[in-house]
């Protein structure tokens, strides 16, 4: 069948797009022909063939050779699979058309478009094949106020830009820089907009909030600057889509995944160094969460909003923010209920010090326990989250962390020691594990084996992960050993690996 639309659609001089769409709208509905497949079939070309294109443009773009195969573009046309940002941008490429003629939603990372003189969308004779289209290419012809500003695409062509240089071999690095801040803020404050001012369909609802999970489990294993691309453009897609009122149902869906998404972003810009930033992400999760009504969410962004005092600020700021998150989650069995605990614990070991009065240790000790009988009481699908749930690994080592700034090195040993072996692919908490272990060794007066152990954390931190938040905690042992011992003959090994990071913390800080 699709052969037979073919060559009618090239006796009839139509392009290939529009006879992609024709082959999608005839034989999607008996076979499940996909956007995608259509596009192919349109071409008149085997699954080796799209491969080889895809290939060849990798060569063009100096890049080493992609991973994909004939199995893995097979999953994409059957719909078993989507692909990433970087194989969506060359499939694309190769069918000259935008993501949305593939059947996927949202722009292009590369921020330019794809389609050639002829294409489908191209006019407004073509714009009449749109019934077939994705849910948000509906949105864009059937209310053409929700097009993007030019400050809204400017915005995204820089997270775009940046996301392309990432994610390319070339020797150019991506920095967080002014730019990148300025875009992120715009989205936020944008977002910030349409929450205090205001169809999309569910099955677009589906897709985005598969993806902020997707993303809450990328946080542990991406580089900070790379997931924060991601996020902010799926952000901008959520507000985007929030410029209109909506049933309630689905409002409170779009308003759940701009809570969780602006607070994702604001973790992730703690990570980066920025607490200006991520104070204000915080805020515009906390105004998302208000209007979902849910108790649990509210607590969840309240207490990964006391994070940033706990780094950045005041821990007493912290302690406020850890209870007013307990107060939000109330009985709800819910990961805030596990979190705040424990952030009222640490709050409660920074303000006291190693010299620890038998008061303050007991208090912190007793928010520990509760942390953990919370923790007991937690759903399992939230116990295995680290973005929006609470994880074993992520109470043990804070429970570690606590221990050693109250100076129970001992009990701090055998707790950190039981959350590094359960984290084997988070650099960062894997980074400070490693650091509050050689502040323990430090304490007990063992000097050069907490050099030696700060030391091996530095090492196996890449120069991606070398921001503000990351080096605070390496350049307060280096203090605390000069401290103890400022003669010691392997202070300057510990220095050497510190010293590179110092270029790092300037252009990935951003003015925090």
């Amino acid at each position: 069948m699709a052969r037979r639309i073919r060559a009618k659609g090239l006796a009839a001089g139509r392009t290939s797009a529009q006879i992609a769409e024709e082959i999608h709208e005839n034989c999607g509905p008996q076979f499940g022909t996909t956007k995608i497949k259509g596009h192919r079939l349109a071409h008149g070309i085997a699954l080796a063939d799209v491969i080889e294109q895809v290939r060849a443009l990798f060569d063009r773009d100096a890049k080493a050779p992609p991973g994909i195969g004939e199995t893995l573009l097979s999953a994409y046309e059957s719909g078993l699979k989507r692909p990433g940002p970087e194989y969506l941008h060359y499939l694309c490429s190769v069918y000259r058309v935008e993501p949305g003629a593939l059947g996927y939603d949202g722009p292009c990372i590369c921020g330019h478009g794809h389609r050639m003189p002829g294409v489908l969308g191209a006019d407004a004779k073509e714009r009449a094949h749109i019934g077939s289209s994705s849910p948000r290419e509906l949105l864009v012809h059937q209310q053409p106020e929700t097009i993007p500003t030019p400050s809204d695409e400017e915005d995204e062509n820089i997270l775009r830009r940046t996301l392309l240089k990432l994610l390319s071999n070339s020797t150019q690095t991506a920095k967080f820089d002014g730019e990148v801040l300025g875009a992120a803020e715009g989205i936020r404050r944008r977002m910030d907009n349409i929450l205090v001012s205001a169809t999309v369909s569910p099955a677009m609802l589906d897709q985005w909030e598969e993806a902020t999970v997707a993303f809450g489990r990328q946080y542990t294993t991406t580089a900070p600057l790379r997931l924060l691309c991601d996020v902010l453009l799926e952000l901008s897609a959520v507000r985007s889509a929030m410029s209109f009122r909506q049933p309630i149902d689905l409002q409170e869906r779009l308003c759940r995944m701009a809570a969780q998404l602006a607070g994702l972003s604001g973790m992730i810009m703690i990570n980066l160094g920025d607490h200006r930033l991520a104070r204000a992400f915080f805020r515009t999760g906390r105004t998302a969460a208000d209007e979902t009504g849910d108790r649990a969410l509210r607590a969840w962004v309240t207490a990964r909003e006391a994070l940033v005092p706990l780094y950045y600020g005041d821990a007493r700021e912290a302690l406020n923010l850890a209870k007013k998150s307990r107060d939000l989650a109330g009985q709800t069995p819910c990961a805030a209920q596990a979190m705040a605990p424990v952030v009222e614990a640490r709050a409660l070991a920074m303000i006291s010090g190693t010299d620890s009065k038998k008061e303050v240790v007991d208090q912190a000790k007793r928010a520990l326990a509760r942390a953990r009988n919370a923790f007991s009481h937690m759903k399992s699908h939230e116990r295995e989250d680290m973005a929006f749930g609470y994880t074993e690994r992520q109470l043990y080592f804070y429970q570690g962390d606590v221990l050693t700034k109250l100076g129970q090195t001992l009990e701090a040993e055998v707790v950190l020691d039981q959350a590094l072996d359960k984290y084997q692919d988070h650099i960062i908490d894997q980074t400070l594990i490693r650091l509050d272990r050689a502040q323990c060794r430090l304490i007990e007066g063992e000097v050069g084996e907490a050099i030696r152990m700060g030391i091996e954390a530095m090492k196996l931190l890449g120069p991606e992960y070398r921001t503000d938040f990351i080096m605070r905690p390496a350049v307060a042992l280096e203090q605390s050993i000069k401290a103890r011992d400022a003669n010691h003959p392997d202070l300057a090994a510990f220095q050497e690996e510190l010293r590179p990071s110092e270029l790092a913390i300037g252009e990935g800080n951003g003015g925090a």
